[in-house]
């Protein structure tokens, strides 16, 4: 009877699954942000390193091909969690499970885009 209790104590509370669709957007939304955040910073970086680099007459093309990478990754990533999603589709852990996945694709952009302002 003590282990009973010990485990019931111990044991993590029951969720719905709304209540775990809820937390899963949330994270994303706010794995969103910081990657909005941080591309703001990273494009505007570009943007001066194309300034500052006029020997190619107008500079490398940093801002645009950032611009066009941005674009690229945003379908692959929703392509790609549509597909993770597929796993559950017409379940009720689907929109959890590409919520998940966005959320770990987008904080890992987020690393990528901080990776890519290089101080000299």
């Amino acid at each position: 009877m003590l282990l009973i209790t010990l485990l019931m104590a111990t044991a993590a509370p029951v969720q719905t699954q709304a209540a775990m669709n809820r937390t899963a957007g949330s994270s994303y939304a706010q794995a969103d942000a910081g990657m909005t955040a941080q591309w703001k910073r990273t494009y505007a970086y570009m943007k001066r390193r194309d300034a500052q680099d006029t020997s190619r007459g107008g500079g490398f093309g940093y801002a645009g091909a950032l611009l066009e990478s941005q674009r690229a990754w945003l379908k692959f990533r929703d392509t790609q969690c549509v597909i993770e999603g597929g796993q559950y589709a017409g379940g009720s852990a689907q929109g959890m499970t590409m919520a998940a996945c966005r959320t770990s694709m987008t904080r890992a952009r987020t690393a990528q885009l901080k990776s890519m302002i290089w101080y000299q």
